[in-house]
């Protein structure tokens, strides 16, 4: 094989790997989408393929029926990869990046068959043999190569079989709470929370409106009408209640002065856009569900809190207390308001949970400095499910914990999570190098936090699908079946009648 040879297949590797662990694994999350089973499929044979092909080109110059062996491979590969093209095309959107690094991989991939299927033929036409090559470090690299995609072809393959198991809650049964049919503005309707929030109204029969910057894109389901501004919507509209959840995503890091600012103006401005909106209207919503954080509390020790309780000063204090009194001072009278101090939402397809699957499933995970702090956490379908609640439920009003009642140490969360992929947690996080590399964004979302207990809503009669974190992960992951809702109660029965003790 010649220096040009080499060259382009190094260069695939290197493209591949930055596919497999940009895309795959960072931003698209595959493993984790029920809706990718046939592309992990794909992606799986045709791992373990190049794993076959670069253990020979590393180590071997197969002759006679092993080159036409391995000619018969490159075959095989080239059908699956455009198989998969079409797959991807039709079960996701692909982004831009990926797009573009597909294309290159191709046209890289052309360039490594024209020069490599001529030297194979003229193998192709000696006597069977297989002897041995030595390449120095590059047959090395393709045997670390061969290592590589084993791994992730083999947990492919195991993605996809597991996805059978990834099947959400009726979407409609989440919205039964709701009996007549209502007509909702929801702003954030795209992002984590919105999405599910959106899908679970819309096919439990509610009229849908969802605020979003570039309504084309915004892939809503066809009963939802996008609007691109509040200012386009008429006064004479009728809206019987508003779901505010729009800002900028407070989880990305680090939080430069920049990002800080942008995080308060995007919550206040939405806030205020909707409080004027609700000004105007002929026919006023009866009730507006407002977002906030349990970022209110600040930093705290392992004391159990509650709505009553009060916060001490730090950027999440500060921003969620901005944010909740931007609802209450534009607030028209006789419109009952419910601010929502979100916890920790659970899902695999977003959230900090999403960052921690893949560490974790390799083996990887492990707590985040002493592990003693608090994570007040709450499922995303009990998530929505309590914002239905409030909407449905005219007694509440004011701030509501959205947390599920057992919040648990740092350590007991990621040993549970652990627990549930049936994998150890023995590799800490340090906190000098998150403190270092993070700043704030470390002390506030990772290495402190609170207890935080969900008094009023389960003094309004809520009742937690998934009230203990290791119920939370086993549905999360696929270890226990879907669990559907009739109304205000739970199929789970008689788990979260009071709140639950804190697990440490």
């Amino acid at each position: 094989m010649t220096g040009w040879l080499w060259t382009a297949v190094m260069v695939q590797m290197a493209m591949g790997a930055f596919d497999t662990l940009y895309h795959h694994e960072g931003t698209e999350r595959l493993a984790w989408r029920a809706s990718q089973r046939t592309e992990l499929i794909l992606h799986g044979v045709r791992n373990l393929l190049y794993a076959v092909l670069f253990i020979t080109l590393g180590w071997f110059e197969p002759r006679g029926n092993w080159a036409a062996a391995l000619i018969g491979l490159f075959l095989v590969e080239l059908v699956i990869t455009l198989w998969d093209f079409v797959e991807e095309d039709r079960s996701r959107l692909l982004p831009a990046t990926e797009r573009v690094t597909h294309t290159l991989l191709t046209l890289n991939y052309g360039v490594i068959l024209a020069m490599l299927v001529p030297q194979l033929l003229g193998w192709a036409g000696e006597a069977s043999a297989l002897p041995r090559a030595d390449h120095g470090w590059l047959s090395w690299a393709c045997l670390a190569a061969a290592a590589g995609v084993i791994l992730f072809g083999m947990r492919d393959l195991a993605a996809a079989a597991r996805a059978r198991r990834l099947i959400e809650t009726d979407p409609a049964s989440l919205a039964s709470a709701l009996l007549d049919r209502h007509s909702i503005l929801v702003t954030g309707g795209t992002g984590f929370i919105g999405r599910r929030l959106v899908a679970a109204l819309a096919a439990g029969g509610h009229e849908v409106m969802v605020l979003t910057r570039d309504p084309a894109k915004a892939a809503l389901p066809p009963a939802v009408r996008p609007v691109a501004s509040l200012d386009v919507i008429d006064a004479r509209c009728r809206i019987d209640a508003i779901v505010n959840l729009a800002g900028e995503p407070i989880s990305d890091s680090p939080w430069t002065l920049r990002k800080r600012r942008r995080i308060l103006r995007s919550r206040l401005a939405v806030t205020r856009a909707v409080m004027r909106l609700t000004a105007r209207l002929d026919h006023k919503p009866e009730v507006i569900v407002s977002g906030s954080a349990i970022g209110i509390y600040g930093l705290r020790d392992a004391s159990p809190l509650t709505e009553a309780d009060g916060g001490t000063p730090c950027f999440s204090q500060r921003l969620c207390a901005a944010w909740e009194a931007a609802a209450q001072r534009g607030l028209p009278s006789g419109i009952r308001l419910v601010t929502l101090r979100t916890g920790l939402v659970l899902a695999a397809e977003g959230g900090m949970l999403a960052r921690m699957l893949t560490p974790f499933e390799f083996g990887l995970g492990g707590r985040f400095g002493h592990g003693r702090q608090g994570m007040s956490w709450i499922h995303r379908d009990d998530m929505v499910r309590l914002i239905i609640h409030a909407i449905a439920t005219p007694s509440l009003a004011g701030p509501v914990n959205a947390t599920a009642p057992a919040p648990v140490s740092n350590a007991a969360f990621t040993a549970a999570l652990a627990r549930a992929l049936r994998r150890p947690a023995i590799v800490p996080v340090p906190a000098a190098p998150l403190r270092l590399a993070l700043g704030d964004f470390a002390e506030e979302l990772l290495l402190s936090g609170q207890y935080v207990l969900p008094h009023a809503a389960l003094e309004s009669g809520f009742v937690f699908a998934y009230p203990t974190i290791d119920a939370a992960f086993d549905r999360i992951v696929g270890n226990s079946p879907p669990v559907e809702h009739d109304g205000r109660k739970t199929a789970v029965a008689g788990e979260a009648a009071a709140a639950l003790p804190i697990a440490a």
